[in-house]
């Protein structure tokens, strides 16, 4: 896993911190939703898991940094999108803007498969603030939803490098 994150995300990798890393998200990693997630696209032709493990990795950098509670930030990074559709194509899948409804579908989805804390289900929740109303409650949901923005935007205008996993 730390070759493959390495050469995605074109980052220079602190191997111990990696390990950490791997250790917050390996049962997640290892699930066949999680992995389904490759299957979706997110941003131009990046996949939601691609969008999600890149919004995960960098999130937990910056909490681990911040000494903020890196092991929910990583795992709720991962979920974060976890709607498991393709919104640019299957338009009944949900109802109403994507944007707006995709939070609540995606833990949603993370319940039913995962044990979810407090400060993961906030993060996922509302990383789409300001378009969900509720301002986060916890330091680690503002990480992940400008971490989230950065990598979409990022993504959106390929700013990065943007191979499929």
């Amino acid at each position: 896993m730390v070759e493959l994150i390495k050469s995605k995300l074109n980052l220079k990798i602190n191997f111990n911190l990696e390990k950490e890393y791997c250790d917050c998200v390996c049962d997640l990693i290892d699930h066949d939703k999680v992995r389904s997630m490759k299957n979706y696209t997110q941003h131009g032709d990046i996949s939601c898991y691609s969008h999600s493990l890149h919004v995960s990795y960098l999130s937990f950098r910056l909490c681990k940094k911040l000494g903020l509670d890196y092991l929910s930030t990583a795992r709720a990074g991962l979920l974060h999108d976890f709607f498991l559709y393709d919104w640019h194509v299957d338009k009944k899948a949900y109802t109403g803007l994507h944007g707006l409804v995709h939070p609540g579908i995606a833990v949603q989805n993370a319940n039913e498969y995962f044990v979810l804390n407090n400060i993961e289900k906030d993060i996922i929740e509302k990383h789409m603030w300001p378009l969900t109303l509720r301002l986060p409650r916890y330091r680690e949901s503002y990480v992940v939803l400008m971490v989230d923005k950065y990598c979409a935007f990022t993504e959106t205008f390929k700013l990065i490098n943007k191979k499929k996993y």
